[in-house]
């Protein structure tokens, strides 16, 4: 496959891809639903105008075959008084409005056959667009709600995740805490067993200190005071001659 090709290929597939996206079914039925309404029309203007010129050719039989009747009445009444050829001219003009009004009933079977066709035609149109227009609301409505199901479902999901990730986070900081409290505890009860002790002396104020320095020190006075008395009377240290 060409360079040319492949460009070709690819720039179709994302017009078209663009295009399925930009679509509304809706706005399709619509309009096709408008061309349909559009071509009944043309449809029903044909009759129209076929109706018209059946009526017309109706019009001109009628003022031919009153012509012809004229005619007909005027020979009579010449041949009555004896002029033969005014007769014979009356007569061969009723022949050729006969001829001609032949010819137009011809054309009158011709148009009214089409004006019959045309209006079964516009009939059978029009059914079909009244139940293309009822199908096109059912799809319609359908889509619709399709349409709106599909985003309440997006919407659902979208908070759907954004509550796990909540939760998640509120189990993160749950573990933690529970984690730092049983730390926690576990130094208390070290410090508490004498397993650990506090060198730094932090945890205690400056008086509870200062209490238990004069605690210590009240009792290696209280040993000291007792270890003299076991002993006894100190002996006097001799003297150094010089």
């Amino acid at each position: 496959m060409g360079l040319w090709q492949r460009f070709t290929m690819i720039f179709k597939s994302k017009a078209n891809k663009a295009l399925d996206k930009a679509e509304d079914p809706r706005e399709t039925l619509d309009y096709s639903y408008e061309k349909q309404l559009e071509l009944l029309q043309k449809v029903r203007r044909g009759v129209a105008d076929v109706a018209t010129s059946r009526k017309r050719l109706e019009l001109q039989i009628q003022g031919l075959a009153q012509q012809t009747t004229k005619l007909d009445e005027q020979a009579r009444a010449a041949l009555a008084g004896g002029r033969e050829d005014l007769a014979r001219e009356a007569l061969t003009r009723k022949s050729g409005l006969t001829q001609q009004i032949a010819d137009l009933q011809t054309q009158l079977a011709t148009l009214s056959d089409q004006e019959a066709k045309l209006t079964v035609a516009a009939q059978q149109l029009q059914t079909k667009v009244e139940t293309f227009r009822t199908k096109k609301e059912t799809i319609k409505a359908t889509y619709s709600a399709a349409e709106a199901q599909t985003k309440i479902n997006e919407a659902f999901a979208g908070i759907s995740s954004e509550l796990g990730d909540v939760g998640l986070a509120v189990q993160r900081a749950e573990d933690k805490t529970q984690q730092m409290q049983a730390r926690a505890g576990a130094i208390d009860e070290l410090l508490a067993s004498g397993a650990l002790e506090d060198a730094s002396g932090m945890g205690k104020d400056s008086i509870t200190v200062e209490l238990e320095r004069m605690a210590s020190t009240s009792e290696v006075d209280q040993q000291l005071a007792a270890m003299k008395a076991e002993l006894g009377p100190a002996a006097p240290k001799p003297e150094i001659e010089g």
